[in-house]
């Protein structure tokens, strides 16, 4: 499943492409969505933008596009009038006269009064967006103490979209594996020096990964450079398990939680 930083990024691309301007149309293939089809022409997206791992798509007429790749949905950007020759299934299209966006294969799609997003029953589960800028390591920290998280183990809770919204697998083994923390400590098992490098990395791997266009840049490759720019975001530990820890040389090793692969340092994250 995408995680934070790469629905963030499918956000831009989508709003770079398509955002201040007016929809020629809109087609969607759920019988209750089809209202919105006329109501959509000549209408403007304002805006588009994520939320952990919710794409909103906003209109100038007080509605909003409510959106969940889950596993296998994709967004594309294409020329107007394209549509390209795929197996996966067309789910919603909104054109302009230059640009289409098109949605395949989620089965998690709304339209919501943009007033009301705030009674979402997904988005008023979430935490706050790991990648928002207003959000700070103290933050981070307070939560990491709440009661709400303190006695879960960190494998767990780090994929829980109530603690911190946008993480995912990969991000959890490498953020372990820059606090130097063993996934099955528990917050209140960490002292003040653990806690505040683990609620630092929570901030700066997400970070790290939207800026450098975390996997989507491997499309096809192995996962240990994603990039080779300046600030490239690359795997220490995930899907790098038998390599050598970059640290200290022990090898990587994988584990198994909750059905989701953890990639780990024996010795540096005893």
């Amino acid at each position: 499943m995408p995680e934070g930083p790469e629905i963030r990024r499918t956000a831009d691309r989508l709003a770079e492409a398509v955002a201040g301007r007016a929809l020629a149309s809109a087609w969607f293939v759920f019988p209750a969505l089809k209202r919105h089809e006329r109501t959509l022409r000549g209408r403007t997206i304002e805006a588009i933008s994520a939320r952990g791992k919710a794409l909103l798509v906003r209109f100038d007429h007080g509605w909003t596009l409510y959106s969940h790749n889950q596993l296998y949905g994709v967004w594309r950007v294409v020329a107007a009038g394209e549509r390209p020759d795929t197996a996966r299934s067309l789910r919603v299209a909104l054109e302009t006269a230059e640009r289409a966006i098109l949605l395949y294969s989620a089965s998690d799609v709304a339209m919501w009064r943009t007033d009301a997003l705030t009674e979402h029953p997904f988005l008023t589960r979430l935490g706050p967006d790991v990648l928002d800028p207003k959000l700070d390591a103290d933050a981070v920290e307070s939560r990491l103490q709440d009661r709400r998280f303190a006695g879960r183990r960190l494998a767990a809770l780090l994929l829980d979209q109530r603690f911190l919204a946008g993480m995912g697998n990969y991000l959890r083994s490498e953020v372990l594996f820059e606090a130097g923390i063993d996934a099955a400590r528990r917050p209140a098992d960490l002292d003040v020096g653990e806690r505040r490098r683990l609620a630092r990395a929570l901030l700066a791997v997400p970070a790290r990964s939207y800026r450098a266009r975390g996997i989507e840049a491997a499309a096809g490759m192995r996962a240990d450079y994603l990039t080779d720019t300046p600030d490239a975001f690359r795997f220490h530990v995930f899907d790098r398990e038998g390599l050598p820890c970059e640290h200290c040389g022990t090898p990587i090793r994988r584990s198994e939680s909750g059905g989701r692969r953890l990639y780990f340092c024996p010795r540096c994250q005893r």
